[in-house]
C-alpha cells in the first residue's frame, strides 16, 4: 500500500509473511466495507516486543559453546503471546518474526484466547547427546523465564522441540521460578503429573487431515482411495499419514532433510508399521533412507513433488518454502486437485500465485457452466491451526487442573478445524473482489451436491484472523 513504508530487502522471510497479509487484505473489500481497520496495518505488523539473547553451554568435552536465543512476542490482543520453540541451524529473526506473525492470524482463526508469538535458537540438535541437549534446554531457560508466564506467554515445541525438550525446558523453569506453573509450556508429557493434553503430538496432522475433509464436502469428493503425497516426517506429517490411513487413503510419500522416500506401487504403500519405524529413528535423529525396502525409491536430496505419477491431494508438512510454482505444475499433471499445508508458510510466494490462478480457472469453467478438474489451496495459518488449537485446549484443562479424555480433546479440535474451514469460505466470498458467478456454496451447504465455485482460502483466512485480532487491538487503545 502506498501510504505505508514497508521495508524490503532486509528479512526476506517476514517480508514474504508480511506482503502475502497485506495483498490479501487490500485486494478484497474488506477496506472499502470498514475503511477505519486500515489504520491498523502499521501497528500489527510490528511486533510488541523482541527478545535477543546468548544462551552459554557445556558440550560433552567440557567446551563452552554459545548459541543465539530469541523470542518474539508479537501480538498480545487477543490473549496471552503463544507460539513454538524452533532449534534450528536456519534459525534467525527474520524466519521468528515471520512465523511469529502468521502465529498472530493462526491463533486468532482457533476462536480460543491466545495471541502470537515464537521463539527459539540457532543451535542444532542433531549430533547432540541427551546430556548436551539438556544443558542446552537449561541454559537456554536462565534468559527466557524472565519473560513467560501462563498469562503473560505460553511457548510450546515446534521444529527440533519435542516432549523431551519441553521436558527439560519446564523443569529448569520450575526450579529458576520456585514454583509449579502448570500452564507455562505446552506440549507437556501427560504422564508423571506433567499435566499435558492427549492428542497434542496428533494435532497439527490430525487438525490438518480434519480441514481436508472439509475441503472434500464442499468439492463433493471422499478421502477414502485417495492418493496422497506428503512432505516431512516429523509429529506433523506422521499423524497426518496415520489419520489418512485410517481413513482408507493411500500414503505415497514421506521426506526429510536428506532426501524423499516414494511409494513405487500404490498397491503397496507407506503402512503404519513403516511410520511407528521413522518416528524410532527420527528420536534417534536418523534419516529415512534406513526404511528403504522393494517397496520405495530413495531419491537423495529431493522433494516428493514431482517424483509420483498419480496425486489427488498433496500435503506439504516439512519446513517453509518447500512448494514452489514448478512443484505445482509437477503435481497438477499429477491430477492433484487439493495441497493443504502442514507447514507454516509451506509454499513459496510463486507456487501461491499459480494455485490460485488454477483455482480460477477452475472458477471459471463453473461460471461456463462445463465444470473442470477442480483445484483448491489450503495455506498452514488454516490448515495447520489443529496444533496451537489442542495447545491452547491444553492451557485451559491446566487452569482447571483437570485431564480430559483424548475423545472430548478429539472432538474439540475437529471442531474447531471446521469452524476455520466454515469463517474462512464465509468471510472469502463476502469480501473478495472476484467474479465468482452466481453458484457459490456457503459454508452451511457445503454437503449440497450443487457444483460450485471455490472462494479463496487464502484471503478468507487472512481475512477472518485479522478482523479479529484488529478489532481487539482497537478495543485496548493499540490504534485508533
Amino acid at each position: 500500500m502506498a501510504e505505508f513504508q514497508f521495508t524490503h530487502g532486509i528479512e526476506p522471510e517476514f517480508e514474504q509473511a508480511r506482503d502475502e497479509i497485506i495483498k490479501s487484505l487490500t485486494e478484497s473489500t474488506i477496506f472499502e466495507k470498514n475503511p477505519d481497520l486500515k489504520r491498523c496495518l502499521p501497528v500489527i505488523v510490528e511486533p510488541e516486543r523482541v527478545v535477543s539473547f546468548r544462551v552459554t553451554w557445556e558440550d560433552d568435552q567440557g567446551n563452552t559453546r554459545v548459541n543465539r536465543g530469541y523470542r518474539v512476542q508479537f501480538n498480545s490482543a487477543i490473549g496471552p503471546y503463544k507460539g513454538g520453540l524452533r532449534f534450528h541451524p536456519s534459525v534467525n529473526l527474520s524466519i521468528l518474526k515471520f512465523l511469529g506473525f502468521e502465529q498472530i492470524f493462526k491463533n486468532a482463526l482457533t476462536g480460543l484466547p491466545i495471541g502470537g508469538g515464537k521463539g527459539g535458537s540457532d543451535f542444532d540438535p542433531h549430533g547432540k547427546s541427551d546430556n548436551e541437549i539438556r544443558r542446552f534446554c537449561q541454559a537456554f531457560m536462565v534468559e527466557l523465564h524472565r519473560h513467560i508466564g501462563a498469562d503473560i506467554d505460553v511457548p510450546a515445541g515446534d521444529i527440533g522441540v519435542g516432549g523431551r525438550e519441553v521436558g527439560f525446558l519446564y523443569g529448569a523453569y520450575k526450579r529458576l521460578q520456585q514454583k509449579r506453573d502448570f500452564g507455562v509450556l505446552t506440549g507437556k508429557d501427560t504422564r508423571y503429573g506433567l499435566n499435558g493434553s492427549f492428542i497434542r503430538p496428533e494435532a497439527t496432522g490430525y487438525g490438518l487431515i480434519y480441514f481436508v475433509l472439509n475441503m472434500l464436502t464442499y468439492l463433493g469428493k471422499d478421502i477414502k482411495g485417495s492418493l496422497c503425497a506428503v512432505s516431512g516426517s516429523g509429529n506433523v506429517a506422521q499423524f497426518a499419514a496415520k489419520k489418512l490411513i485410517d481413513l482408507g487413503a493411500t500414503v505415497m510419500s514421506l521426506s526429510d532433510s536428506r532426501g524423499a522416500l516414494i511409494v513405487k506401487d500404490a498397491a503397496n504403500p507407506i503402512t503404519k508399521a513403516d511410520i511407528d519405524k521413522i518416528a524410532e529413528i527420527k528420536v534417534r535423529k536418523g534419516s529415512l533412507e534406513e526404511v528403504v525396502d522393494d517397496r520405495f525409491t530413495w531419491l537423495p536430496g529431493e522433494r516428493p513433488w514431482k517424483h509420483l505419477p498419480k496425486v489427488d491431494i498433496a500435503l506439504p508438512c516439512a519446513t517453509q518454502n518447500e512448494n514452489d510454482a514448478d512443484d505445482v505444475e509437477a503435481l497438477r499433471k499429477a491430477g492433484c486437485y487439493i495441497i493443504a499445508e502442514g507447514s507454516n508458510m509451506g509454499s513459496t510466494d510463486a507456487a501461491v500465485q499459480k494455485m490460485e490462478a488454477l483455482r480460477n480457472e477452475y472458477n471459471e469453467t463453473v461460471k461456463a457452466g462445463n465444470p473442470g478438474v477442480p483445484f483448491w489451496y489450503a495455506p498452514g495459518k488454516a490448515s495447520n491451526a489443529g496444533g496451537v488449537a489442542v495447545s491452547a485446549l491444553e492451557m485451559a484443562q491446566n487452569s482447571q487442573r483437570m485431564t480430559w479424555a483424548p475423545e472430548r480433546v478429539d472432538t474439540e479440535l475437529n471442531n474447531i478445524m471446521t469452524n476455520i474451514f466454515n469463517e474462512s469460505v464465509d468471510n472469502s466470498a463476502a469480501y473478495t473482489r472476484e467474479d465468482l458467478g452466481s453458484v457459490v456454496k456457503s459454508s452451511a451447504q457445503k454437503a449440497e451436491a450443487t457444483v460450485s465455485a471455490l472462494p479463496s482460502l487464502v484471503q478468507g483466512a487472512n481475512i477472518t484472523g485479522f478482523i479479529k485480532v484488529a478489532n481487539a487491538m482497537k478495543v485496548h487503545g493499540d490504534w485508533w
